[in-house]
């Protein structure tokens, strides 16, 4: 029954960093979509919708992937003090 609980909020975890890279990576092209004046903008010599998909999403998905590190460990540090494992 722990492990099942441990289970879910790792999944929830997962579940709700996913939705939010795809809701701020998907709105991207949506927002270049309904605002076409965005895609004549240049940044640093870059075009704005390169520059946001093409090199900031990286740093992005980097920050993301380590949130999702240290709260995953955290839930787990806290399932064994649950169990009385802690290691």
């Amino acid at each position: 029954m722990l492990i099942r609980g441990l289970v879910r909020a790792q999944l929830g975890l997962a579940l709700s960093l996913a939705a939010a890279v795809i809701l701020l990576l998907g709105s991207l092209p949506i927002a270049f979509a309904l605002f076409p004046a965005l895609s004549d903008v240049y940044v640093f010599g870059l075009r704005l919708p390169w520059l946001l998909l093409g090199v900031l999403a990286y740093p992005l998905l980097y920050a993301v992937g380590r949130l999702h590190v240290r709260q995953a460990e955290r839930i787990e540090d806290d399932f064994s003090k649950a169990v009385g494992t802690d290691s």
